[in-house]
């Protein structure tokens, strides 16, 4: 058993931070663009005047960092060869991902945005996987390119983790001689609408309330008539691209049908578990980020004469908390490695356990961590003129999206107790004691 990253991986990370010192630090350094990363961080990226949406130079500032990760072959590292990619697997992933978010906040990689120079494609694995051959055509080149940028359409405000009481509906419409839906319903948190070219809206077309089946995924133009961005919804961590969703007699055509007919969740689940190992590891390198900042604060502060670090007050919550990010380091590592050794729908079956685990418990650990950070600083931890406030503000996020805490958790618990998965029907019933054993106990306690 090898618990070493393997060096052809040191040797990508080497060359990847080569790449950051030489090209996206000093686009960060131009221009004023430090301000999307100091005190002025939230101001600058956030237009307050407009709904809340990202200023439009933020966002221009990340599609020029994309651009350069893209020309030096970083950008589609865990993409299929046949997109550009280097097949990178959910190991590898992992250890990129930690490395990047324990560097801090920076234009190499913005967690609240999901900006990264090595970015996550959930959405180009759907194409190649659900797509018919139009729609890939279409779409695949056209979003790693910038010419098309899709938004998830599957939350409900009266639902949120359970879609299988979505009220979305699609009913079968013939239009001008064509055939097609008509679609009506709501939808909330769909996150980029404010930019999306196209939005996977996920509706109910066939079945009854709460069954998993009957459910169907339309790639649909946000231009057309009948859907309507009704309000951004403002959150913890500004800016906000969340939307609330209308949508009054959409009609699409039937070639807009994306994936399973009758099994849309189908698409959902197809990217959760990479997605999530990946933002499990984001959430970890940013805690130890906090963590080491700490550690180096409380060596060189000396209040009343000595280092801060002498207390143990300060000593042992970090002990803690470093304990845990090295035990979640392992959990992370080895489930990423057991996901690539089987195809992807078998992940689902025997591991979505331990997928839930390293992320409930990653993105819960981030919390903590920057809220100990801002202990240890004193004053100047709380003010923004460090990260902590902004990386707290952003992970307690993660802890209701991707999954809450308590869907995740649930997820874990059935597969413990055997309502599925693995164990499932191979828990065996306790032994039973015998009378006699238990009387000779009793009697033993009695002297």
């Amino acid at each position: 058993m090898d618990f070493s990253v393997p060096q052809e991986l040191q040797d990508y990370i080497a060359r990847l931070d080569a790449f950051i010192d030489e090209k996206i630090k000093p686009l960060q350094a131009q221009d004023d663009n430090e301000r999307f990363f100091d005190h002025r961080r939230e101001w600058a990226r956030t237009d307050f005047d407009n709904g809340g949406l990202p200023r439009p130079e933020w966002e221009a500032l990340m599609r020029k960092a994309k651009k350069l990760a893209d020309e030096a072959g970083f950008y589609r590292f865990c993409l299929p060869k046949e997109f550009g990619g280097d097949e990178g697997s959910n190991l590898a992933m992992a250890v990129i991902r930690e490395h990047l978010a324990s560097k801090g906040l920076g234009l190499f990689n913005d967690l609240q945005t999901e900006h990264s120079v090595v970015g996550n494609f959930p959405t180009i694995i759907m194409l190649r996987d659900f797509g018919t051959p139009e729609q890939k055509e279409k779409f695949i080149n056209g979003v790693l390119d910038g010419t098309y940028r899709l938004a998830f359409g599957l939350t409900e405000a009266g639902h949120g983790s359970d879609a299988t009481h979505m009220e979305t509906r699609a009913v079968p419409e013939e239009r001008n001689g064509k055939k097609g839906y008509r679609i009506d319903g709501e939808k909330q948190w769909i996150t980029g609408m404010h930019e999306a070219t196209h939005v996977i809206l996920f509706t109910r077309r066939e079945g009854n309330p709460g069954d998993a089946k009957g459910l169907t995924a339309f790639l649909v133009d946000t231009s057309l008539e009948g859907i309507r961005n009704e309000e951004f919804l403002w959150t913890f961590n500004m800016p906000t691209d969340h939307p609330r969703l209308s949508i009054n007699d959409l009609w699409v055509p039937e070639e807009a049908m994306f994936g399973p007919p009758e099994n849309g969740l189908a698409l959902a689940q197809a990217f959760v578990h990479e997605n999530r190992i990946r933002q499990a590891a984001s959430s970890l390198g940013a805690a130890v980020y906090c963590i080491e900042e700490s550690v180096r604060y409380a060596r060189h502060r000396k209040p009343f004469g000595q280092e801060l670090a002498r207390n143990q007050g300060i000593q042992f919550p970090l002990v803690e908390l470093a304990t845990q990010a090295e035990m979640l380091r392992q959990l992370i590592r080895k489930t990423a490695w057991e996901m690539d050794q089987m195809p992807h729908p078998e992940v689902e079956k025997t591991m979505s356990d331990k997928v839930s685990m390293c992320n409930y418990y990653a993105n819960r650990l981030c919390c903590e961590a920057a809220d100990r950070a801002m202990q240890v600083h004193g004053g100047i931890g709380y003010s923004r003129h460090k990260p902590f406030e902004h990386i707290y503000r952003h992970h307690r996020r993660y802890r209701i999206t991707e999954g809450s805490e308590e869907i995740q958790m649930r997820k874990v618990a059935a597969y413990l107790f055997g309502y599925i998965g693995p164990r499932k029907g191979k828990i065996p019933a306790p032994t039973p004691r015998s009378q006699a054993a238990y009387i000779e106990t009793r009697a033993h306690a009695a002297e």
